[in-house]
């Protein structure tokens, strides 16, 4: 399992989108507010190195905000990557 220690992962977690041109985001101030194109009920979207592996809630801990993870997605065979080193 020490081969798993060094792998590094980047999540990102996408709770929705908006597009706007860059002088409006320029103009906006600190507190401003980003109108997303999602509803608070809409499952989030999970990345692993800018790959969507996943969709899930957004949960709140106490004072923490957590995701809980309500489907894994299953790449395409044509986008997973190829094994080099032969059977396991």
């Amino acid at each position: 399992m020490t081969t798993f220690d060094e792998i590094k992962v980047d999540i990102s977690v996408v709770l929705g989108e908006n597009e706007m041109p860059v002088h409006q985001l320029l103009r906006m101030g600190r507190g401003a507010v980003i109108d997303l194109d999602v509803s608070e009920d809409d499952d989030v979207k999970i990345y692993a190195n800018q790959t969507l592996v996943a969709k899930g809630q957004v949960v709140l801990l106490g004072e923490r905000i957590g995701i809980s993870i309500t489907e894994v997605l299953m790449r395409p065979p044509e986008i997973r990557p190829m094994r080099t080193d032969g059977p396991l």
